[in-house]
């Protein structure tokens, strides 16, 4: 698997935060007033500046939700579109919640939203518990997992079903906003768990009606040379430290119905290694998405792995080549699943394709769709 460049996305402090609510679109009337005084109530909390303090981030939809009740209301319209999701536009990307917010108000658990609207907000009531960084995921007490919960609906057509998987979103704002905005809903994102306003991102996607994996790394063949992170799960970690660094990453967000890896050949090449992850990973109710390096492990929960990924030649042509590839493999199996980076090449190939695959005479579905236990 290619690694994922250390790229570095501009952040939204409070000083940005000040300006965009200066802005014309928040300051229209009365409503303009209302989101200026949430905006100075948040700078009132966390205190007068401070040039040797650090940055305090601040998602600007968690300021937004913070102004009085009927302040959205107020606003006018427009283009079709309320004031707010353009005021949400403004900032260079969304940011996780601040601590205990949105926690505390989780969504409650109902059955999951049509296929063609957005998917329900997270965390959903009874299916996460306190963890080290956020909440964990849960099975419920009824029985239900995060997998169900936070999974795609999908109805099968009976046409070969095709799925992508577009992974190493979180570090680029461009490239996630990107990803977010122009892939059609059915293509699953996979999310860096080191990725700064995790959180946020994973809700903006939920609402585009893109369902969501969480980035598990993992340690390759070439460690150290390739390192994954403080957090990569270790062949010699044993079972114990593996569920450890494994309750770290799943606490980042919530909201993903499985894990995927990033890196890992040497630790998913072993056996005992991958059956301590897969046991924690069951234990939550998770499932497990592979980018084709662990196609042979079960380990009793849904599972799914990529036949190929399509831009491990980083050109047009053979991108190009993977995706007329991934369909014959549709055709001849019933099902295909690929898998991909997000790079500028690959968005833009892959946007073409899925807006005319099914005028081809197949589904596009979400990665989980095609998971089985196993």
């Amino acid at each position: 698997m290619i690694a994922i460049p250390r790229l570095q996305a501009p952040a939204v402090s409070l000083e940005k935060l000040r300006g965009l609510a200066a802005s014309p679109y928040a300051g229209v009337g009365a409503a303009g007033a209302l989101l200026l005084v949430a905006a100075a109530s948040l700078l009132a909390i966390m205190g007068p500046a401070d040039p040797s303090a650090p940055i305090v981030h601040v998602s600007l939809d968690q300021a937004l939700r913070a102004a009085p009740h009927g302040w959205r209301e107020a606003l006018p319209k427009v283009k079709g579109a309320p004031v707010t999701e353009d005021l949400v536009r403004l900032s260079d990307r969304p940011l996780a919640p601040l601590a205990g917010g949105d926690w505390n108000t989780p969504s409650p658990l109902v059955d999951r939203a049509p296929p063609s609207g957005p998917l329900p907000r997270a965390p959903i009531a009874g299916l996460f518990a306190p963890g080290p960084g956020g909440p964990l995921p849960i099975i419920a007490a009824d029985g239900r997992t995060p997998f169900e919960a936070y999974a795609r609906p999908f109805r099968d057509n009976g046409k070969p079903k095709v799925a992508l998987v577009i992974g190493g979103l979180g570090l680029n704002a461009r490239a996630t906003q990107q990803a977010i905005e122009t892939l059609p809903a059915p293509v699953t994102l996979s999310f860096v768990a080191y990725a700064e306003g995790l959180q946020g991102w994973i809700d903006l996607a939920r609402q585009h009606g893109h369902e969501v994996l969480l980035e598990t790394p993992m340690e390759p063949e070439d460690f150290p040379e390739n390192d994954p992170g403080p957090y990569a799960l270790m062949v010699d970690g044993g079972a114990a430290e593996t569920a450890k660094k494994l309750e770290w990453v799943l606490s980042r967000a919530t909201g993903y119905f499985g894990v995927t890896n990033y890196l890992g050949s040497r630790f998913l090449a072993d056996e005992g290694a991958y059956e301590g992850f897969a046991a924690a990973v069951r234990a939550r109710g998770l499932g497990f998405i592979d980018d084709g390096s662990a196609g042979r492990r079960g380990g009793g929960l849904p599972r799914a792995t990529a036949d190929r990924v399509i831009d491990d030649q980083l050109t047009a042509k053979a991108i190009d080549q993977q995706l007329l590839a991934l369909e014959a493999g549709a055709l001849q199996r019933g099902k295909a699943l690929g898998s991909g980076f997000a790079y500028p090449v690959t968005l833009e190939k892959v946007a073409r394709w899925a807006a005319s695959v099914e005028q081809r005479g197949y589904q596009l579905a979400p990665a989980s769709a095609l998971a089985e236990k196993r």
